[in-house]
């Protein structure tokens, strides 16, 4: 299986890194993370590209499970000015990998409940599966809405095997998400909080000496 965690890591954090590691575990394959260029469902990132792709290179150096892929930085490098829709990028995937390889995409029970604003999103389960990282308390435990429910009714997946097939399937992930988010990260490095210990140690280095989010070489 390949096995594709994307996101804007703005910057990555350890909750990030949290949910790669049981996913590793749990499907025993890599991750590859795979930061976006051109978020279509968020506001501009405090880092550039780059300085994205180079903290992913640092936080995951010592991490034999963690592959980072930029095929979707090269794509928009490639096609400036272009959204990065997560549909164009499993095109490109199964493109180089063929149509018969399992594939699946890592996400957080947040990015599983606004799958319906996503660009082409009722054909993403034909390209790949999904493996959703539960959030104490979301509606995964409850009543999705309407739209999402019916279009994974038949989706979810009973056991581990079932991600054996090329796509199509929904598998939760009993890893809860961890409290760390890249929100709150920023802010507390704007406001000079506490936050080196919320990123690993090369990460909050990188922030420091290129003086993203506000952070000053003092804080």
């Amino acid at each position: 299986m390949l096995m594709f965690y994307g996101g804007t890591f703005d910057p990555v954090h350890n909750g990030h890194l949290a949910i790669a590691r049981c996913a590793a575990q749990e499907l025993q394959v890599p991750v590859r993370l795979m930061p976006v260029a051109d978020p279509p469902h968020r506001a501009v990132p405090g880092a550039d590209a780059r300085q994205r792709a180079r903290m992913l290179a640092l936080a995951t150096a010592d991490e034999p499970d963690f592959i980072v892929d930029l095929r979707e930085l090269q794509r928009a490098e490639r096609r400036p000015g272009v959204p990065s829709w997560t549909m164009d990028t499993l095109r490109d995937i199964r493109a180089e990998f063929g149509m018969s390889r399992p594939v699946a995409l890592l996400m957080g029970a947040d990015s599983l409940l606004g799958l319906t604003t996503w660009h082409e999103w009722e054909h993403l389960l034909d390209l790949a599966h999904i493996v959703v990282a539960e959030r104490p308390g979301s509606a995964l435990d409850g009543t999705l809405p309407p739209l999402l429910a019916a279009h994974l009714r038949e989706a979810w997946a009973p056991s581990i095997s079932a991600l054996s097939t090329a796509a199509g399937r929904v598998w939760r992930l009993r890893q809860p998400l961890q409290a760390e988010s890249a929100t709150a990260v920023r802010d507390l490095v704007a406001s000079g909080g506490q936050w080196q210990s919320l990123v690993p140690a090369t990460v909050a280095d990188y922030i420091q000496a290129q003086g993203l989010y506000g952070c000053h070489a003092s804080s």
